[in-house]
């Protein structure tokens, strides 16, 4: 059972797969800039359901991808994924139970060789040292090697900041709340440790260079198809779900959000025509010299 501040992975672990689907044409992007020519042996940490291990083999003209995770529910989850997804003898796809940097000797042993490229997509801010958990995947990258962390940039937005309930900025008070969570989460985390300083430098400090940031704007403006309004009503409803039993949201703006989030209610968002997707993703690369 989780805590207010500590993810439930069996109860998620359905949803990653679509998660990994609407990210698909942004994985496919990614991984074409980040797989070389001649690259053989990748790892996907933290790999959710996979959605990105299909990426990376799909650029790979032969070899192995192992997709760790370091919960069992999600691992079975990105398994069937991969049976669903993937059948090209070419580039064999191996999950892998681990946890990060705990078990990196084990990753090792079954990677079996130093690896071209290694992932790490949201993951690594669930380890309590993220700094131990940087160096050791950099340890496991070949001269030449590079390790991309997909980490940071800025939240996704859907609402205009006066939709007319409550007091304007309902949203922005959402993510506040959020990162206020998410303090707590990581300062319950075993063997927390603040790090001070940007995820360029934690790539520098694992010994990496050169060091780079790239950042992709995702948008969709209104007004969104009626599938995508009803995923993003979904999304608003699973974070004030999470957020509700925190005590991080105020009493008036739950009741903002439990009458925006009733289909029964004349002011559900569903019913909106201004909602919108904007976000931006950024991903961090070192090389091993």
């Amino acid at each position: 059972m989780s805590t207010d501040t500590q993810a439930d992975w069996a109860e998620l672990a359905p949803h990653l797969v679509d998660a990994a689907r609407h990210d698909r044409a942004w994985y496919l992007t990614v991984a074409r800039e980040l797989v070389a020519p001649g690259d053989r042996l990748a790892g996907d940490i933290g790999c959710g359901a996979a959605g990105m291990s299909l990426a990376i083999a799909q650029m790979m003209a032969c070899g192995r991808v192992v997709a760790v995770d370091a919960h069992p529910a999600v691992l079975d989850t990105a398994r069937d994924h991969l049976h669903a997804e993937w059948s090209d003898p070419r580039v064999r796809i191996e999950p892998l139970h681990a946890d990060i940097p705990a078990e990196t000797a084990a990753l090792r042993e079954t990677l079996g060789a130093p690896a071209d490229l290694v992932w790490a997509s949201a993951s690594v801010h669930h380890v309590g040292d993220q700094q131990a958990a940087v160096t050791a995947l950099a340890g496991l990258l070949a001269p030449g090697g590079r390790l991309a962390l997909a980490e940071g940039g800025l939240p996704e937005h859907h609402l205009p900041w006066d939709v007319g309930l409550g007091e304007p900025g309902l949203e922005v008070r959402l993510h506040a709340a959020q990162d206020r969570w998410f303090a707590r989460m990581r300062a319950e985390l075993p063997d927390s440790r603040r790090m001070p300083y940007g995820w360029t430098e934690a790539l520098r400090q694992a010994g990496l260079s050169p060091v780079t940031t790239r950042t992709t704007l995702a948008e969709q403006p209104a007004p969104l198809p009626d599938t995508t309004r009803r995923t993003v009503v979904k999304t608003l409803a699973g974070r004030v779900g999470r957020l509700r039993p925190t005590g991080l949201l105020t009493a008036a703006d739950l009741d903002a959000w439990d009458r925006l989030l009733d289909p029964a209610d004349e002011a559900w968002l569903g019913h909106r025509d201004d909602l919108f997707r904007l976000s931006a993703r950024s991903v961090h690369l070192g090389l091993r010299p």
